[in-house]
């Protein structure tokens, strides 16, 4: 597992994540929501080593999350930023070959780009591998960019779990897009025992993919289990400050389907019936 021990996280004065603890179960999809400022990424970069806690650990299969080596860290943890910053001319197969540089003293060149071609074509973009990064779309991008961290964690690594961090992979893409995207993150789980840690601001999103999610609130968790038992209009209306009328999703039984009430002239106590 890649768990959270009773994390606090300050920058400054502000408390960042206040006492979380939670656990990304391997073969799960675990979605990550809350209101803006939530500390939902500070919880993934605090998961991927990129802030450190004040007061308490996080573990990697078993292991003090510092403890591990750069490079058997990078085999088994990979993480897609909410932006990836690239001003040079790569090509996309090159952006994605760069998934295999923890890898490259154990495999071969030709094994490296083969894996990477495999990665591109899981996520649909196997028909930009010669285009110039930088010309592509921004959704584009965020295909390319889950591709070389698939590339990354592609292989499984003995007994040692895979784990995935996404930190709003679906923010630049279209409606196709978001759902394939969420799709290969779930399948990529289910196939592997690797689990998946997503951030998503779309409840009805991570209602239809996620095994479990976790509401986090003014740095706190507040809640965690099954999309069914979470997302209640109760909770949505005390964390987003925003009513919802919870239903039963049409096509899946167990999927709970949030329908937001229309925003008033009085704001959202006002809203508005069709």
């Amino acid at each position: 597992m890649l768990t959270a021990q009773n994390i606090t996280v300050r920058i400054g004065r502000k408390t960042l994540l206040d006492g979380v603890s939670l656990a990304l179960h391997p073969g799960e999809v675990l979605a990550v929501v809350g209101p803006n400022g939530a500390g939902k990424s500070s919880l993934l970069k605090t998961l991927s080593g990129e802030l450190a806690p004040q007061v308490g650990n996080v573990l990697m299969n078993g292991r003090p999350l510092a403890d591990w080596d750069t490079r058997q860290a990078a085999r088994m943890r990979g993480v897609l930023p909410q932006t990836s910053a690239l001003a040079f001319r790569f090509s996309v197969l090159e952006v994605v070959s760069m998934g295999r540089s923890p890898h490259r003293r154990s495999h071969s060149h030709a094994d490296n780009e083969k894996i990477a071609g495999l990665a591109l074509k899981l996520t649909d973009t196997e028909h930009l591998a010669e285009r110039i990064y930088t010309t592509l779309s921004g959704g584009e991008r965020q295909r390319v960019q889950l591709a070389r961290v698939l590339a990354q964690i592609w292989e499984p690594c003995g007994p040692l779990h895979r784990y995935l961090l996404l930190d709003e992979p679906t923010s630049a893409l279209d409606l196709a897009h978001q759902h394939a995207v969420l799709a290969i993150a779930h399948r990529f789980a289910a196939a592997n025992a690797a689990g998946v840690l997503a951030i998503l601001h779309d409840l009805n999103l991570a209602a239809l993919y996620a095994d479990r999610i976790a509401v986090l609130h003014q740095g706190r968790l507040i809640a965690v289990g099954p999309p069914s038992q979470v997302l209640n209009s109760e909770l949505i209306q005390r964390i987003f400050d925003y009513p919802v009328t919870i239903v039963r999703h049409p096509l899946y039984q167990d999927c709970p389907l949030m329908i937001p009430h229309i925003m008033g002239p009085n704001g959202p106590e006002g809203w508005i019936s069709h």
